[in-house]
């Protein structure tokens, strides 16, 4: 009889802007794990929760803070276009993200977030 894991998770590889980029995404019980990396390390560790948002709005508000790593406006950006859509899907999930980008362009972030949501585990 075959058990089922303890925790979802997927993984892929791929091109990504000629770049080699790695993607991993586990389902924990109250957050989810997303790693996304062109270096082969975790790299920036930044948290992605929603917010309480007041009644009428549509669309919920998204903190990010980094927990390790540099603290740029960049790493912000790229986390909430990243994992927003992400934890939205999940039912307002917390996301930890961990990325180590060589490739941090508008076309490059389009490309990640598809390939995030092929290791769709939430």
């Amino acid at each position: 009889m075959a058990t089922k894991p303890i925790l979802d998770s997927k993984q892929t590889e791929e091109v990504v802007q000629g770049i080699r980029t790695e993607v991993v995404c586990t389902a924990f019980a109250n957050t989810l794990l997303v790693v996304v990396t062109q270096y082969g390390k975790m790299g920036t560790l930044v948290s992605v929760e929603p917010d309480v948002v007041a009644d009428g709005v549509s669309k919920p508000l998204i903190t990010t803070k980094v927990l390790l790593g540099k603290d740029e406006p960049l790493v912000h950006i790229c986390a909430k276009h990243l994992v927003a859509s992400i934890s939205q899907e999940a039912g307002n999930k917390p996301v930890l993200l961990a990325m180590a980008l060589k490739d941090k362009s508008v076309e490059g972030i389009r490309t990640l977030r598809e390939v995030i949501q092929r290791c769709r585990v939430w």
